[in-house]
Order: C-alpha cells, then structure tokens, then sequence
C-alpha cells in the first residue's frame, strides 16, 4: 500500500496558496491552488530546459544566464552542471516561501543548488528583470530561460502575454546578447506561439524529452543576427 502524502509545509503568496507534500525520503509534490506544479520523481523535461540552453552558451566568458521559475531547482542544477565556473546565474522567483525551501527540505534533490556561489535570487517576476534588461544600456543575458507552471498555450493573449505575446518577446530579443539563446518549457507543442518565435526572429528546436508517459515540451530557440 502506497504511503500517504504529508503536507510539511503551506503558505499563501497573494492569491496563491502553495504547499509543499512529501512522502518517504526523497519523493516531493509542489502544489500551487491543489494543482500539482512539481512532482519530484517526474523532472526530464526540466533538466532537459537548464541543460540545453546553458550548454549551448557554456564556452562565452562569463556566460550570464536567467532562470524565471525556481521550482525544486532542477532547471538550475541542470544548467549550472552546464556552465563553467565564472558563470553567473539570476534566477528570477516571485514566492520567498519556494525559495526558502529549496534551500531546507528540497535542498538534498539538488545538491542545493540555489547555495552556488554563482546563483543569484531575485525575488521579481521575470517578465519584469526581462524588461529590465532590455533597456539601453543595461546588461544582457546569453541565456533566458523560462520555467513557469503555466507554458505557452491556445489561452496565452498572442499580443500581451506577459511571456509568451509578441510584445514580451521583442523585449525578450533586446535583452539577450548576439545569438543568445531563449529557452521555455511548456506542457504542450502550441503553434501559436512558436509562429510568434518566428516573428520576434528567433530560430527554434522543439524538444519532447523521455519516452512514453506524459512528454512536455522544451523550445529552445536562438536569437537571429540583425
């Protein structure tokens, strides 16, 4: 007979209720609203998202890189596994309560991987560390990645979306360096958005990592030459 789910922890971020279950010593649900955001036992796509993008800006100098979404912090162990020593990591996360628990009971999964001394956490939304960086003379990503619960989908507003319209991703294009690489994890392929990747002028590889069961998909995409 399977184990019951414990709530070891619970806590309200504006209108969101997160809460944290675990069951035996390593098995993990992150929960937002009683919908499940993360199951530690299913993570291919995630490490799939840090892995790719930060591989493929490993041999910059000084890559910099910005997580949106920390989750239980696979995404970062992928992509800071990825990334040479003088790299440095922004990881934009909206709730203190996620971060506080990637750095307690979550910290074993990762090796606790928001303690790197080349991580730093921003507690913003990403879209608005994006904005940030977009503007003249502010310093650009090689890398933009995105992790959010909620992927690019047929209910994204294809003009206003905070992260996957069309506007956010001509700011998106300003700010990541030449050939700069935006990578965003999703539950479903949605055409929609990868047309507007197109026209934002970006080029992109759609990714179904694993075999079987339930497969997300991983875009990453690389910001064309002027």
């Amino acid at each position: 007979m399977a184990r019951p789910w414990e709530t070891i922890a619970k806590t309200a971020n504006g209108q969101d209720v997160l809460e944290l279950r675990r069951r035996g010593e390593r098995d993990y649900l992150l929960l937002v609203n009683g919908r499940v955001l993360m199951n530690s036992s299913a993570n291919r796509s995630e490490v799939t998202l840090g892995e790719q993008a930060c591989r493929m800006i490993a041999g910059r100098p000084r890559p910099r890189v910005l997580i949106g979404g920390l989750g239980m912090a696979f995404t970062l162990r992928a992509g800071l596994d990825a990334l040479p020593a003088d790299a440095r990591v922004v990881v934009a996360e909206l709730s203190p309560a996620i971060v506080e628990w990637c750095r307690g009971p979550l910290a074993g999964l990762t090796a606790c991987s928001i303690s790197d001394p080349r991580v730093q956490v921003e507690t913003d939304d990403v879209a608005a560390v994006i904005i940030a960086a977009s503007r003249k003379g502010a310093e650009r990503y090689d890398a933009i990645v995105i992790d959010l619960y909620v992927g690019p989908s047929a209910d994204s507003d294809p003009h206003f979306d905070p992260y996957y319209g069309s506007h956010a991703l001509q700011t998106t294009a300003h700010a990541l360096t030449p050939g700069g690489v935006f990578a965003v994890w999703g539950e479903n392929p949605d055409a929609a958005f990868e047309k507007r990747l197109t026209a934002a002028r970006f080029t992109f590889e759609r990714l179904r990592p694993g075999r079987g069961g339930l497969r997300h998909v991983v875009y990453v995409a690389t910001k064309k030459a002027p």
